[in-house]
């Protein structure tokens, strides 16, 4: 059986600054579990494989059967369903709340965070699985219960016509069928194998235009495997990070994400690097093409991209810069004396690779460059001391569920759910039932601030500020991110509210002022707040964005949510610490609000980046200027906000949105007009704070029923369809929001509206 080892770390090669402190890895022990446990996942896996088309998303039950195990969860409280709004009495609510506070505390791992799920993206796993097969390495780091269970996976998330989606819940698509159906392959099934499944897959490959029509990420990864040519890929040369810096298209001046993927790419271009050719990479490039692998137009190719997956189709601006790239630049550059400049270009990339790798302990920024600088750091030197430390660390970012073992979005989500989690208990009233829980969080979000900056010239190496940040989810990670720190902040202030003997002992004050520091530092000029830096350059700027599947990748764009964040952690800063930098303080949130205001869409609406959708960005907003000293009142932006949210509420209560809403930007409800919990509770806690109970109330009585009725009788709740999102067009698991969210509405539902009247 699988077992998940949290904060563990006893390989040599690993490196962490706080003992490992939200790592969470799982292990696989052929002796562990009774028959009768592992019979539990056989049917719980079976009967995920029995509707995986109907219900696309795991439940996380190989996780809550372990702490089922280790933290047995024993309760008198009745399960209680209501038929009318008369029945939602704070009874009723204390007793759905007290129930889900129980279950949550014994699905908490012991140094404090939520353990999850934050899968999702299919695009993920296949980079890993040719980045160790390209390094001989596959079967040495993957055990075979590792591959069967990737396997598992992708065989549970293909769909009905035979091909695989960018994400567990999408349409199929060529980047997400090609990369699927090679990942498999090269994991040891047939091309006839799985009651043909692999046929499938195929099939539909060869009937959509082959894979020369897969996207800019997948003809790289292609290319780099030997099954796809460099000459069919256009050109992402690496002498752009000789450019000074003034240049708008510096890679400095890019969203950090956007850089960091491009820039292990961009050395994987510049030395047209291959893979040995193997028996199964010569098979592959008969099946995927629907010509002779060498009669295959490269050049055609270059440009090719199936409809399926054209998010963001090229301008004309980007074809006449990549012909030319590709036409009369590339040319100079690979013969001497232009070579000579490659080289040296070569040399600054990996620089910044192993910068990088190193003050990120080897996680990197995510799953994507993570392995690119691995398979990067293998081709510099095989036998390097970088690949090595690489390795142990590939094991963070897996994940395993009932649908099999999945490569996730982050090393976790850790500090960002915890954060969440602390402020969702408290909101209950109930923190004195919930002390130990609430100890150990608080304990663990004090372990995950970040507390120096990283080492050398920041602006040499294009990072921002971070001591007294919060990451998304570990220290070791570093990476610090504006709503992170604001969601952490906001957390620890909360808990140094609560008695010592409770939560135990607050924070240091100095680290609270550096965290503040760190988010006055982050705000725009137009008042906004973008994601890990400052908005270095130019909108205009997205004219290049070579990704076709994924939109506004190229800047750090500001967010209502990152600045909605900010304005709510300085706010509750400022009221306990009234004189410490306070006009810096008012200044940022006056500036902040003006920016929520001047974003909002004429229907009251804000489009959510990082949620589904509008429901997310409503929230947000609403939160925002409430924080800010608005009121429904005397806000116009928030009465048009508040009417935008009851436009969308459901015929039978609460709200449910789906993910269609993020790629289309345009609000599109669940199948059916069904209510999801989490949407529910994110307009539930954006119409509370807008004082809608002084209006009419029903709506929030109507949302509290979805939520109290929704309710299992183990206190948990049920994972819905998926909620998470970035870059607009690709969906994210965010497995806690089922528990953390229809808590915080209830806790808040309970304390601010029924304990008034």
């Amino acid at each position: 059986m699988w077992k998940l080892k949290v904060a563990e770390g006893d390989d040599p090669w690993l490196r962490t600054l706080n003992g490992h402190v939200g790592r969470q890895v799982w292990e696989f022990d052929p002796h562990l579990g009774t028959q009768e446990e592992r019979s539990l996942v056989d049917e719980a896996r079976r009967s995920f494989s029995d509707r995986r088309f109907q219900i696309k998303h795991s439940s996380d039950l190989l996780m809550r059967m372990q702490f089922a195990r280790e933290n047995p969860h024993v309760t008198n409280l009745p399960e209680i369903k209501v038929l009318d709004l008369e029945q939602v009495t704070e009874e009723v609510v204390t007793n759905a709340l007290r129930r889900g506070l129980n279950f949550y505390s014994t699905i908490q791992a012991h140094d404090g965070h939520w353990p999850g799920d934050y899968g999702g993206p299919m695009f993920l796993l296949p980079g890993l699985v040719i980045t160790l097969y390209v390094t001989g390495a596959l079967n040495v780091v993957l055990s075979i219960e590792h591959q069967r269970e990737m396997c598992r996976y992708l065989y549970n998330h293909q769909n009905e016509d035979g091909g695989w989606g960018l994400h567990i819940e999408g349409p199929s698509t060529m980047f997400g069928t090609v990369l699927s159906y090679v990942t498999l392959r090269l994991l040891g099934e047939g091309a006839y194998d799985a009651q043909g499944a692999m046929e499938k897959g195929r099939k539909w490959i060869l009937d959509h235009g082959g894979a020369n029509a897969i996207t800019s990420w997948g003809k790289m990864w292609l290319s780099v495997l030997g099954a796809y040519e460099w000459s069919g890929n256009n050109p992402l040369p690496p002498e752009v990070w000789l450019c000074p810096y003034i240049v708008p298209v510096h890679p400095g001046r890019m969203w950090c994400h956007c850089r960091m993927v491009y820039l292990p790419m961009s050395y994987l271009y510049g030395k047209r690097f291959v893979s040995p050719i193997t028996p199964t990479i010569i098979s592959l490039r008969k099946e995927l093409y629907v010509v002779p692998y060498h009669e295959v137009d490269w050049n055609q190719a270059r440009n090719q991209c199936a409809k399926e997956d054209l998010y963001y189709p090229h301008p004309l601006v980007q074809d006449v810069l990549w012909t030319s790239l590709h036409k009369v630049v590339e040319p100079i550059l690979v013969r001497w004396p232009g070579s000579k400049l490659r080289e040296k270009a070569l040399r600054t990339v990996m620089q910044h690779v192993h910068y990088e790798d190193e003050n990120t302990r080897y996680l990197c920024i995510g799953p994507v460059n993570k392995v690119l600088n691995m398979l990067c750091c293998w081709i510099e030197d095989p036998n390097s001391e970088a690949f090595k430390l690489h390795i142990p660390r590939i094991f963070d970012y897996l994940w395993i569920a009932e649908d099999g073992m999945k490569m996730q979005g982050y090393n976790g989500s850790q500090l960002w759910d915890t954060a969440f989690a602390v402020q969702a208990i408290i909101s209950t009233n109930l923190g004195k039932e919930c002390g130990p829980t609430l100890r150990k969080a608080h304990e663990f979000i004090k372990n995950s601030q970040v507390l120096e900056d990283c080492p050398g010239d920041l602006n040499f190496w294009y990072r921002h500020i971070s001591k007294g940040a919060w990451p998304f989810s570990t220290a070791d990670h570093g990476w610090p991110i504006s709503d992170c720190t604001a969601e952490g902040l906001k957390a620890a202030l909360l808990s140094s509210k609560l008695p010592s003997e409770t939560v135990g002992e607050p924070l240091d004050v100095e680290q609270l002022f550096d965290a503040v520091n760190v988010i006055l530092s982050l705000q725009n000029a137009d008042g906004g707040f973008a994601t890990y830096e400052l908005t270095r350059s130019y909108r205009w700027l997205e004219l290049i964005n070579p990704a076709e599947t994924f939109g506004d990748i190229v800047i750090d764009y500001p967010y209502v949510e990152c600045t909605s964040a900010a304005i709510q952690a300085l706010t509750s800063f400022n009221k306990l610490y009234p004189e410490h930098r306070r006009h810096e303080i008012e200044n940022c949130i006056s500036k902040a609000a003006k920016f929520i205001e001047d974003t909002q869409a004429p229907d009251g609406s804000w489009y959510g980046s990082w949620g589904v959708c509008f429901t997310y960005g409503g929230w947000f907003g609403i939160k925002g200027l409430i924080a800010s000293g608005k009121t429904y009142n005397n806000c116009p932006s928030i009465r048009k906000a508040c009417d935008y949210l009851l436009s969308k509420e459901l015929a039978s209560g609460g709200w449910g949105e789906s993910y269609l809403s993020c790629q289309n930007k345009a609000y599109s409800n669940l199948p059916g007009d069904k209510p999801h919990i989490v949407n529910t509770a994110w307009a539930m806690l954006a119409l509370t704070d807008a004082g809608q109970a002084e209006r009419d109330p029903n709506p929030l009585h109507r949302a509290a029923m979805i939520l109290i009725n929704s309710q299992m009788k183990s206190g948990d709740f049920p994972q819905e369809e998926i909620m998470g999102v970035f870059n607009k067009n690709c969906m994210i698991s965010y497995s806690a929001y089922r528990n953390i969210f229809p808590i915080w509405a209830l806790g808040e539902y309970r304390s601010r509206i029924l304990d008034s009247t």
